[in-house]
């Protein structure tokens, strides 16, 4: 039986029917049509699924939507303010942290969150940020060096 769920995403207020059982991911995939947050293992363990709640990394893939009603969702599309892409987005972009695509949604976002709380992590603390997000193309050094260059200090 399907239910209303009221999202608060990017900034928009959402109110959409859902059976309860649906995930965040499916939700912004497919009700929402907000296709940067990526699927990749369903799992919770590859990261590609990462959006903010409420300021904190959270795995889509794992997460109810009914879960988060009420709580301010951030995707990578949401990052993007006036078609200007957000400092981490650019930086990724600058550095060449971007290789086939399908993690950076879930890396910038992790990366964005750790900025938050840590404006100058050193680098171990940018490596433990990325832990979450499993990447096998650019072997993470370029996506260090992106976070580096965004370190205050």
């Amino acid at each position: 039986m399907k239910r209303k769920i009221a999202l608060r995403v990017n900034d928009e207020f959402w109110e959409i029917e859902a059976k309860p059982h649906r995930t965040l991911l499916e939700v912004l995939r497919e009700n929402l049509g907000l296709n940067g947050t990526k699927e990749g293992c369903g799992l919770g363990t590859c990261g590609a699924c990462t959006v903010l709640v409420d300021g904190r990394p959270t795995l889509s893939c794992l997460t109810l939507a009914v879960e988060v009603q009420n709580k301010k969702i951030i995707t990578i599309e949401g990052l993007a303010k006036d078609r200007e892409l957000h400092p981490v987005q650019l930086a990724f972009v600058n550095h060449g942290a971007i290789q086939c695509g399908f993690c950076t949604p879930g890396a910038i976002i992790s990366a964005k969150a750790l900025l938050d709380r840590n404006p100058k992590p050193t680098r171990e603390e940018i490596k433990e940020g990325l832990s979450g997000n499993l990447c096998r193309c650019t072997g993470y050094i370029k996506m260090i060096q992106a976070i580096e260059s965004l370190s205050k200090g």
